[in-house]
């Protein structure tokens, strides 16, 4: 549990202070906002499956209502109180996102 938090907020202070341009596209297919709504969408369905309960889309919002949206979706999955491979996955997802910006 302790690595998910601290990537999570590695990732949420990496990305909180963006304004509305850095969300754009820059000249790739997929946009930072893309790669972020990616992973709160993961981690919203992490948190579905260890809940055993249906997975929904979360809303899709402007970037920057995406921090928020992250952690949000951070605190349901460990809410949830995954097994140790769910929040290993997790983890993994959020290292790849940050890597990807």
């Amino acid at each position: 549990m302790t690595d998910f938090a601290t990537s999570i907020d590695r990732l949420h202070n990496q990305i909180r202070h963006w304004e509305q341009a850095r969300w754009s596209p820059r000249g790739a297919a997929t946009s930072p906002a893309d790669v972020v709504f990616a992973l709160v969408q993961h981690l919203a369905d992490l948190a579905a499956d260890a809940e055993h309960r249906d997975r929904r889309p979360v809303p899709r919002e402007v970037g920057l209502v995406l921090p928020d949206q992250l952690l949000v979706m951070s605190e349901d999955l460990l809410a949830a109180a995954p097994a140790e491979p769910v929040l290993a996955e997790a983890t993994a997802a959020v290292t790849r996102t940050r890597q990807a910006l």
